[in-house]
């Protein structure tokens, strides 16, 4: 499970901008959004990278 939700709202950032920083369609970030499909860590990575963020933050802890 990923955290790119909530990062991209506290950010306020739109989905459509993170694909086209991707390079991805809508309809794959959307499924890693809505945690129906996970990036691959490369992607994560990328991801992380894009948002300014360390990529732990983009993963939910389950204790």
């Amino acid at each position: 499970m990923n955290r790119i939700k909530e990062v991209l709202e506290e950010k306020g950032i739109k989905q459509v901008w993170l694909a086209d920083k991707l390079g991805k369609s809508f309809n794959t970030v959307n499924g890693y959004v809505q945690n129906r499909n996970q990036p691959s860590l490369e992607v994560l990575y990328e991801v992380a990278s894009i948002l300014n963020v360390n990529p732990k933050e983009l993963l939910k802890t389950t204790i």
